[in-house]
């Protein structure tokens, strides 16, 4: 279930080893990212993009510009 999480929150999710998911464009991806987040662009993000999630863990999905 989506829900919007506080750095608090984030760190957390962290901690139990959440997926993070930057959905800006490839070319801003690059610029800059949290560490260990992959870049699924939000034109991109579909069930077949995705299938390389591991389901068994939590999945932040985040925007750099919105952080």
């Amino acid at each position: 279930m989506p829900e919007r999480v506080d750095y608090e929150g984030l760190r957390k999710l962290v901690e139990r080893r959440a997926q993070l998911v930057e959905v800006l464009p490839a070319e801003e991806y690059e610029e800059e990212h949290l560490p260990d987040a992959i870049n699924i662009p939000l034109k991109a993000l579909d069930a077949n993009s995705t299938a390389q999630l591991d389901r068994s863990r939590p999945v932040v999905v985040y925007c750099w510009d919105c952080i």
